[in-house]
């Protein structure tokens, strides 16, 4: 008999890959499944696998040509080695030694890919903001702590602003002694990680740090893992613009700042722009931590880092032209070797913040390392240009002091000197020139500088209930009035200098004040200026043949009254403000009798004349002519026409009205009826045919109209999620092809700036805290603003109280919210559905399940989540987790009804059978009227309804109820009260503070108490006191004889009547005498005294049995250790046994073999 377990041993020949596919008999290629149920799960699990790498399609608008650079934030808490990673970073990427990192650091790290890499405090704001634009997030762990609170709070942030890619490092692996405590933690670390982020994250492990860095094996690691890492667009960075700063720079004049250290700074931002393109002009953007502003001008740099992908570009297009010139037989200009490394030039970094190549940008000033060299000492000037620059550094005196103090300006050596007298403005400008020119725009200046001086306080935040047109319009008044008026003013352009003689220049010295007069006269008029038409065709309050005249350059009438026009232009408009919400606002429309004596046929034929005549031709490009039609000449007068008019022009003229001639659709559609009426001799199957071709035709139709194609692509695509992201790439190479026909700047007035430009944005009238108080420590964000997020109202959010937070959330309690680029502290109004009727609030939170919340703040679009914190200064921070809650907007309502529980309390004073009089619910008799049929109840539970109000006790009113109630009954109105949500919003302006980490909003009035050590007042009435009722004594029931005797015999009551006689057990009684009462008493107390020592010897007892109990449960425990140590010794001794002398399949084991007879 062959043996069929395993052999112990495995035989000398090798199993090829060949011979296992042919075991006896059996392919194993040919099935690859035995059991059906088996196959069935693995292909479950592989629909579930596919099915989770599943997005929703979104179209990635990031640029292919130059994207911006991947953000890099690196978190974790203090001291789990930030700082030494970034170095090590930088040390590997970039082959530089940075000390001192402050701000954002951009650097090369691939042909077609940059970082920047930010180090993000332990500071709540900055998580906030990091989480919200960071690319890849390099997670700092200890190895000896684990996961600690900050960092978990910062995973719980991420996760509800779009969750970035997470990569975990692991720190001070080192000081682990042993390997297997090692091996240990980073199991158990590995599977906490994967927990909290996603399941096979990746985790990096750094063992230690050599010569302040990291080693170079581990860090090189690292950054071949993030230089191929792809990121997918995120819903909120794909629908906004977003830029984080990496310079900032005040643009305010220094003499404002001298005059006043408190005015309002101008400053210029740095940075990549991100996410969708940014509007050229007039873009609202919010800066976290500062506020919401309008761009005053916005500049597209040259790139400080570029990638080496254009030289790459040049080296193919070089390569491209040898291949053509080898194979035309031409001279092979040697080109250079594709390098797959980046050469070291190519390594550049951009850190303006920070000591690169020791150059050290900072607030005040620019910063140089000299290193051993000796500085400038005041003094011990060694040259002329030594104590030029000892001697800037001493100005104690603005220009302007040294202006009027001193001598005065000489333009030239033969010109007179210019002071603050000579400046005065002259009646005569023809004489002064451009002289007079310049010194009246200097004088303006110097005006608005000294009526401007800037705010003397601390800005106050937002008026809660005052509309924002009122809040802007003391500042943009003078600013919309420039505004409008260079708008009004047609733009000009330089064409040539045809016909003008060449202006020949004379040395400073020769030219004197009346030839410099002369000639800046003639320069002045030698430019020959051309209109631009378009600008003069929509020009308001222009008539046409002035418009052409202006066109034409020819010399214009005699002008109007100027002082006049003046005057009227200056005349306030008187308009309405409104103050109304948009959302409630109700649009006002004349009435149809005004409407038609404004609309007559002069009026529409005088606004037709305003308008050009563009025929609109499918294909093809149209003459001037035939867009501009018939015109006619002004100056000749004669009409001019098209020759080749005919019907056909006329009819297409016809059919290009904008209003649709329904009565010709309508006999159209009757004439293809007609001709597709169905032929009554056909049969059921060509009928069915002829309706299925129908149908198909609708069909494409259909789809042509909505641009839908999957019927055409249907066999090209597999799943409906290739077509929809086949889609989305078709779309974005049309509107690539569209934009790439059009030039620089007008693509850029029309899209917009786009993504991975690096740009310059201007801000007028920013707090000058924000430039005091800068710390490039902390990350300056900013982000682009929708149309809709602008504007202000209430919000209705699904909101859940972390499970992590020790306390639940009360309403109308201080909620500082992370919406969108925002943070801003608010009062939600916590609430309920009642069977979907009413809004109900809620004092509090549910404890473990989600809730409705309304509050007030700025509107963002629905399905955006957020997370909401009590708290965010760490002077206040406790060891507790400080993510207070999580929701998501639901949607956007401007008139919300929230009510809540109202029991009014009444007594009866009066009792008439049913009736009753009720007082001490209301006050007053209009209260009454209001709730006239309301239901009421008694504590006892009989229902009654209100009626009336009595004329005499004011609030006193008559009820009637299904019973008659006591003067002692309670009586109850139980109704509703409207809640009105609080207008509160408190934006968090840390960047504004000297202490960026110690912002706090409005507090309640405990912590405030709590924090000035105020004991809390005490109000008697309010003290929860012992309530002591009377007991009521209920009059026995009392039937009359005449109701009893018609009662059945069931509910009769027996009663005995009253003995006359004294009973036997009355004349019998034994009244005890003095010493048998007392020897009575006697044997009591001793009955007494038995039964006490009975009761303590019985409990005793009982414990002393308790303690045996527990011995005889020890006892048996060790008897049963025992046991099972006596039957293992055993059962292992005879399976030795049996073992050793068993010959056959361990036969004997089970006893000897008999013979079958």
């Amino acid at each position: 008999m062959e043996q069929t377990n395993k052999a112990h041993r495995q035989s000398g020949e090798r199993n090829t890959a060949k011979k296992k596919l042919h075991q006896g008999g059996h392919n194993a290629k040919a099935f690859a499944f035995n059991a059906p149920m088996k196959l069935q799960r693995a292909a479950m699990r592989t629909n579930d696998v596919n099915e989770k790498k599943l997005h929703v399609p979104m179209v990635d608008r990031t640029p292919d040509q130059d994207p911006p650079p991947v953000i890099v934030a690196v978190v974790g808490p203090p001291g789990t080695g930030k700082t030494t990673l970034i170095k090590s970073l930088i040390k590997r990427l970039a082959k530089t030694n940075l000390n001192d990192i402050n701000g954002p650091v951009t650097l090369v790290s691939g042909k077609r890919r940059r970082l920047t890499i930010i180090e993000v405090g332990n500071d709540l704001n900055s998580m906030v903001d990091a989480a919200k634009i960071a690319d890849l997030v390099l997670l700092m762990i200890d190895g000896n702590f684990g996961l600690e609170m900050e960092t978990m709070e910062f995973l719980n942030v991420a996760q509800h602003h779009g969750m970035p890619r997470m990569l975990g490092v692991c720190t001070h692996l080192d000081l682990f002694k042993s390997q297997s405590t090692l091996r240990s933690s980073k199991k158990r670390l590995k599977t906490r990680f994967w927990t909290e982020v996603y399941q096979g994250a990746k985790l990096f492990y750094l063992s230690g740090v050599i010569n302040g860095r990291y080693p170079d094996r581990e860090i090189l690691n690292l950054t071949r893992f993030i230089s191929v890492m792809k990121f997918r667009p995120l819903k909120w960075r794909n629908e906004h613009p977003y830029m984080l700063a990496d310079r900032v720079t005040d643009l305010t004049h220094p003499t404002l700042i001298e005059q006043n250290p408190n005015c309002d700074r101008k400053i210029a931002i740095y940075g990549y722009l991100h996410g969708t393109p940014m509007a050229q002009a007039n873009a609202r953007v919010h800066i976290a931590g500062v506020g919401d502003y309008t761009v005053h001008s916005a500049e597209r740099l040259p790139d400080p880092c570029p990638t080496p992908y254009y030289e790459q570009k040049l080296e193919e297009i070089e390569r491209e032209a040898a291949k053509a010139a080898a194979a035309a037989g031409e001279a092979v200009v040697k080109t250079k070797t594709r390098r797959k490394r980046l050469e070291d030039k190519q390594r550049i970094i951009y850190a303006p913040m920070s000591d690169v190549g020791g150059v050290l940008v900072d607030r005040d000033a620019v910063y140089i390392d000299m290193g051993e060299t000796e500085s400038f000492v005041p003094g011990e000037e060694r040259g002329f240009g030594e104590k030029l620059v000892t001697g800037l550094q001493e100005v104690t005196k603005s220009m302007e002091e040294m202006f009027d103090e001193g001598p005065g300006l000489r333009l030239f050596s033969e010109s007179k000197e210019l002071g603050s007298k000579t400046l005065a403005p002259e009646d005569s400008d023809d004489e002064a020139g451009l002289l007079s020119e310049l010194e009246s725009e200097e004088e303006e200046e110097d005006d608005v500088a000294r009526v401007n001086t800037g705010r003397t306080s601390m800005r106050q935040a937002r008026v809660v209930g005052k509309p924002l047109n009122e809040e802007e319009d003391n500042d943009m008044d003078s600013d919309d009035f420039n505004d409008e008026e260079e708008e009004s003013r047609a733009k000009t352009e330089v064409v040539d200098f045809g016909g003008q003689e060449e202006l020949a220049y004379a040395s400073d010295s020769d030219l004197g004040d009346d030839d410099f007069v002369g000639a800046a006269t003639r320069l002045r008029g030698s430019a020959q200026r051309k209109w631009n038409l378009s600008k003069l065709i929509y020009t308001e309050g222009l008539e046409p043949g002035e418009a052409l005249r202006k066109w034409k350059q020819e010399e214009e009438e005699e002008e109007e009254n100027i002082e006049d026009d003046e005057d009227d232009f200056f005349q306030k408009k008187e308009t309405a403000a409104s103050n109304a919400d948009l959302d409630t606002f109700v649009p006002f429309f004349d009435d149809l009798q005004t409407l038609k004596e404004k609309f007559t046929t002069e009026a529409i034929e005088a606004l037709k004349s305003r308008f050009f005549a563009v025929s609109k031709k499918p294909s093809g490009e149209a003459s001037d002519d035939e867009i501009f039609g018939d015109f006619e000449d002004l100056e000749t007068g004669e009409s001019k026409k098209e020759t080749s008019s005919s019907d056909s022009d006329a009819d297409s003229n016809a059919d290009s009205d904008d209003f649709a001639d329904f009565d010709a659709e309508e006999k159209k559609e009757e004439e293809e009826e007609e001709e597709e009426e169905v032929d009554q001799t056909l049969t059921v199957d060509e009928k069915r045919a002829l309706n299925a071709k129908k149908k198909e035709k609708l069909r494409l139709q259909f789809e042509a109209e909505q641009g839908d194609t999957f019927g055409e692509d249907e066999g090209e695509y597999d799943t409906w999620y290739e077509l929809q992201k086949a889609k989305m790439a078709k779309q974005l190479e049309i509107n690539k092809a569209e934009f790439e026909a059009m030039d620089g700047s007008t693509r850029e007035r029309i899209e917009g700036i786009l993504a991975g430009s690096y740009v310059r944005l201007v801000f007028n009238d920013v707090p000058p805290e924000f430039i005091e108080n800068f710390n490039p420590k902390y990350p300056v964000v900013i982000g682009g603003l929708l149309a809709t997020e602008e504007r202000f109202g209430y919000l209705n959010v699904r909101i859940r109280r972390h499970r992590w937070h020790k306390k639940i959330l009360k309403s109308n309690d201080p909620l500082i919210l992370s919406l969108g680029w925002r943070r801003f502290q608010t009062l939600p109004v916590y609430t309920t559905s009642d069977s979907r009727t009413r809004n109900r609030m809620l004092k509090y939170t549910p404890e473990h399940a989600y809730c409705t919340a309304t509050l007030y703040g700025p509107l963002v679009s629905p399905n955006t989540t957020f997370c909401g914190f009590q708290v965010v200064a760490n002077s206040d921070t406790t060891g507790s987790f400080r993510v207070a809650a999580t929701g998501i907007v639901e949607d956007l309502n401007s008139s919300v009804e929230i009510v809540k529980k109202l029991k009014l309390v009444g007594y009866p004073y009066k009792v008439y059978k049913n009736t009753a009089f009720i007082k001490d619910m209301f006050s007053t008799s209009l209260e009454v009227a209001k709730f006239e049929g309301a239901s009421i109840k008694t504590v006892s539970g009989v229902r009654g309804e209100i009626k009336r109000a009595l004329s005499k006790p004011e609030g006193h009113y008559r009820a009637t109820f299904e019973d008659k109630i006591l003067l002692s009954d309670i009586v109850m109105l139980r109704t509703w009260y409207p809640v009105a949500v609080k207008k509160f919003y408190n934006p968090v302006s840390s960047l504004l503070l000297s202490d960026k980490a110690d912002w706090k909003g409005m507090r309640l009035t405990g912590a405030i108490r709590a924090a000035n050590a105020i004991a809390t007042p005490s109000n008697p009435n309010s003290a929860y006191g012992k309530i002591e009722r009377a007991e009521r004594r209920f009059n026995p029931l009392r039937v009359p004889k005449a109701i009893q005797s018609d009662l059945p015999f069931k509910s009769q009551i027996s009663a005995m009547k009253p003995q006359k006689k004294q009973s036997y057990m009355a004349k019998r009684a034994v009244v005890l005498g003095g010493d048998e009462k007392k020897a009575r008493e006697l044997l009591q107390k001793v009955a007494t005294v038995r039964k006490l020592k009975d009761e303590k010897r019985k409990a005793k007892k009982g414990e002393k049995f308790q303690e045996k109990l527990k011995k005889m449960a020890k006892m048996a425990d060790i008897r049963t250790e025992k046991e099972k140590e006596r039957k293992k010794e055993f059962f292992a001794k005879e399976g030795k046994k049996r073992s050793m002398g068993s010959s056959e399949g361990n036969s004997e084991a089970f006893g000897k073999k008999r013979r079958a007879y």
